[in-house]
């Protein structure tokens, strides 16, 4: 090791030594002891590092009283902080896995603020003055909106799935298509939820072409139920064929079987109306006869992360007195989250309007257009010969697993600075407060416009303001 490095460790100090500059004049006031040690600890532990991988000299400064403590407040207002951080969304993906997935309305958000800070009637009955279900505040209104007979709601769309197929199929066999067998986030795949719930899987067809007398020659008396799963997250093209849902369900009545549909995403607008691909929504699903529905609330319905199911009274009675329903049921700011978000519902051109997610997809090419031309503009107006910013014509994607083909005409806006790589850009955008997450094209920093709010674009100027004055 270079000598000069060897002195510099030397010159170390200790956890106490900082503590005592640290405790003379705290930088930040409210820092918690406990942080404080814990965050010089951080530091020394980073400047060691530092030495010992140098292959240049370090300035002795390095370890001066300030820079000691300028380093230590650094480190104790990143652990003061919260992880879990509100961030820009330019990267036009709409429902972002990664990003939170859907935003809700302001409305949602205000009654969501006022159930989580209040007492509620979350079990409790107020007619009668007993205990009552959680499920009964948000039942009738799915019901209404989707023509069920019965609805429940659990944690996500991977719990209704297996909560239904525990409580219908369980030492069982399900009869679905081998097209069918899909893989959702996180690795989870439907024959992997069926295992875990007890059912057993009969794969029949081929992978791209299923008949009805494919799933009638399989059907035996062991046989519990029918699945079909919608394949929401990707999409067969050629010499295809599926069996309809209806012709499914006509099959469950011959055999008293009854059937069940994955939708996945889930949807109540026909969003074809908007220009977008058709998808099956949740009143036609319900119409066509299914016994059970399972999607989810987070994606294309704009609300909070849930697993709703609806179908027919007999099959989501057993559903609801199953024990692992316990296991798999929402908490109040969920219900609260959805219960408002489904009354939206009840007017399309208001939910359309309302929900975010909604509004994001069907936001017409002129309203892209103007929300880029202000970004660009107030771009410009910073006057820095180092900054260039341009429109570009881009795709945006509906995210989320839905509408895997569906490509979605936009605007961004494109970002230079010289002396900075686009890389350089990205890492400091996304390193901002708040983070500001876009994508690098073509040497540049792009961001689409239609995932970027309203109010967002003034603090994607004062951003780059400010990486242009220090950087």
């Amino acid at each position: 090791m270079d000598p000069k490095h060897q002195l510099l460790l030397r010159k170390l100090p200790g956890v106490d030594y900082v503590l005592g500059l640290w405790e003379k004049e705290p930088p930040v006031q409210e820092a918690p002891r406990l942080v404080v040690v814990q965050s010089i600890r951080k530091t020394l532990g980073q400047l060691r590092s530092k030495i010992l991988g140098a292959d240049e000299d370090l300035d002795e400064t390095l370890l001066s009283d300030g820079q000691l403590l300028h380093l230590t407040e650094q480190a104790v207002n990143k652990a003061m902080g919260f992880n879990l951080r509100y961030v820009i969304n330019a990267t036009g993906v709409v429902v972002h896995t990664n990003l939170g997935r859907s935003l809700l309305p302001e409305s949602v958000a205000r009654h969501v603020a006022e159930i989580a800070g209040r007492y509620s009637n979350l079990e409790f009955d107020l007619e009668k003055g007993v205990r009552g279900s959680r499920y009964s505040c948000i039942e009738d209104v799915l019901c209404e909106i989707s023509g069920a007979e019965a609805a429940m709601v659990v944690n996500n769309n991977a719990g209704a799935v297996f909560l239904s197929l525990e409580t219908l199929a369980k030492g069982k066999e399900v009869i679905v298509s081998r097209g069918e067998l899909v893989e959702i986030g996180g690795s989870f795949r439907i024959p992997d939820v069926m295992a875990r719930s007890g059912a057993k899987l009969v794969e029949v067809g081929a992978t791209n072409r299923t008949h009805l007398p494919d799933y009638e020659g399989a059907i035996r008396d062991e046989t519990a139920l029918l699945l079909k799963v919608h394949t929401s997250n990707y999409s067969m093209v050629g010499f295809t064929a599926e069996v309809s849902l209806k012709d499914l369900v006509a099959l469950g009545a011959k055999y008293h079987l009854p059937v069940m549909k994955d939708l996945g995403s889930g949807n109540f607008v026909d969003f074809s109306k908007y220009g977008l691909i058709k998808e099956p929504t949740v009143q036609e699903t319900v119409a066509a006869g299914a016994d059970v529905v399972t999607f989810s609330g987070d994606k294309m319905l704009g609300g909070p992360q849930a697993g709703i199911i609806v179908g027919k009274k007999d099959s989501l009675g057993r559903i609801t007195r199953n024990p692992i329903n316990r296991a798999l049921r929402i908490d109040k700011m969920t219900l609260a989250a959805l219960e408002a978000t489904l009354h939206l519902y009840r007017d399309e051109s208001r939910a359309v309007s309302a929900i975010p997610t909604l509004l994001m997809l069907t936001m017409p090419a002129e309203a892209i257009s103007k929300r880029a031309r202000r970004l660009r503009n107030r771009l410009r107006k910073l006057a820095n010969s180092r900054l260039e910013a341009i429109i570009i014509n881009s795709s945006s994607r509906v995210g989320g697993g839905a509408l895997p083909l569906q490509e979605l005409p936009t605007k961004c806006v494109g970002v230079k600075i010289e002396g900075l790589s686009a890389n350089s850009v990205e890492r400091i955008m996304r390193g901002a407060a708040p983070p500001i997450i876009g994508r690098i094209e073509n040497d540049l920093f792009v961001m689409d416009v239609r995932t970027v709010q309203d109010e967002e674009i003034a603090i994607i100027t004062s951003t780059v303001k400010r990486i242009l004055a220090e950087e």
